[in-house]
């Protein structure tokens, strides 16, 4: 099967993909997105497949109005429409407790909960309103990878799995959505994102930060949580924020191999690199930072003589925090003042 590539005036097109249970990769603000109609068990398994993703990874449903989401949700609670008004459309993901048997155990992993979407990404919405149905849409990459920010990064991983990609070009804000939990009485953030928990708490008060660590035979609430994500085929470690960088380059020199060194514009300009390094810019700032994030770890990967990765951690605070929960993920939590690296092999 050859993955076809729908530009914006084939919406018609990717929506009737959509109603014949086929998966179409769609974009958001955040990430591309890997889409199916949320109330067919069959096509939902295939995303499953297509991915490689394991089954108890439960999946965001993506809606174009909150009138969808009443017709599946038991209730939405007074916090969740003051959230709604002030964030959607936009990064926000609230799981609320589930209408019993309004939506099959393939979409929530066997919870009693769901987690829904409005994305701030007009083509997508489009998309939702042609197909009548709302649609799952867990990042379009194969699981584990860093997730995709541009329609070529959906189809270097899925091309020939699933029926289409809709492009609308680059993502805006690079990581995925918040995923905030409402189904119990103490709201808590499961994944960090774009909307900060300040931005929460200003709308409904104080909010949990949710470290829980999910055990091997427990269902997570929420992606991300459970599995190693965003890791491209080569050791990644993390360079903090106080590290000289004069110190990094002659570390990097001192390597027999190439290694990639991702950092904002400001750092990278300021030091004569050794001939083994290959740069990539992260941008200026944060927001910068988090929209190149993934971009650069999938660049690498591509980079077949580039046998490590160093990336510039930053402040977690702010959208530093969603950044830092990627870019963690990716490392497995090495940094490089904590490791000694050996030539590696890729994976």
């Amino acid at each position: 099967m050859e993955t076809k590539i729908f530009k914006l005036n084939e919406i018609d097109q990717a929506a009737q993909a959509i109603k014949n249970g086929q998966l179409v990769a769609f974009p958001t603000e955040t990430v591309y997105g890997l889409g199916a109609d949320a109330t067919n068990e069959d096509a939902v398994k295939n995303v499953y497949l297509a991915k490689g993703r394991p089954s108890d990874n439960p999946l965001i449903v993506h809606v174009a109005s909150i009138e969808m989401v009443e017709r599946y949700a038991a209730e939405i609670p007074d916090n969740a429409r003051q959230l709604m008004k002030q964030f959607w459309p936009g990064s926000l993901t609230i799981i609320l407790k589930i209408k019993p048997g309004s939506l099959s155990k393939t979409v929530t992993g066997g919870l009693e909960t769901v987690a829904f979407r409005f994305p701030d990404c007009q083509p997508t919405l489009d998309l939702i309103l042609k197909a009548g149905v709302p649609i799952v849409g867990p990042s379009a990459n194969t699981s584990g990878k860093p997730s995709p920010t541009t329609a070529q990064h959906v189809y270097h991983d899925l091309n020939g799995k699933i029926a289409g990609i809709l492009d609308n070009g680059p993502t805006r804000v690079g990581v995925e959505s918040t995923v905030l939990d409402l189904s119990t009485s103490q709201p808590a953030i499961l994944r960090p994102g774009a909307v900060t928990k300040a931005q929460i708490e200003s709308v409904i008060g104080s909010i949990d930060l949710d470290r829980h660590h999910v055990g091997k035979n427990e269902t997570p609430k929420a992606p991300g949580m459970k599995y190693r994500h965003y890791a491209p085929g080569v050791p990644v470690a993390i360079v903090d924020p106080q590290t000289d960088w004069q110190m990094v380059d002659k570390w990097i020199a001192d390597q027999p191999f190439k290694v990639g060194v991702m950092a904002e514009k400001q750092i990278l300009d300021q030091i004569a690199w050794s001939d083994n390094a290959v740069i990539y810019s992260l941008g200026e700032d944060v927001s910068d930072a988090s929209s190149h994030l993934f971009a650069g770890l999938r660049f690498f990967d591509d980079q077949k003589d580039v046998a490590s990765i160093l990336v510039q951690g930053l402040d977690a605070t702010g959208l530093g925090a969603a950044y830092m929960n990627r870019l963690n993920k990716s490392a497995g939590g090495k940094h490089l003042s904590l490791i000694h690296i050996s030539e590696p092999t890729r994976h």
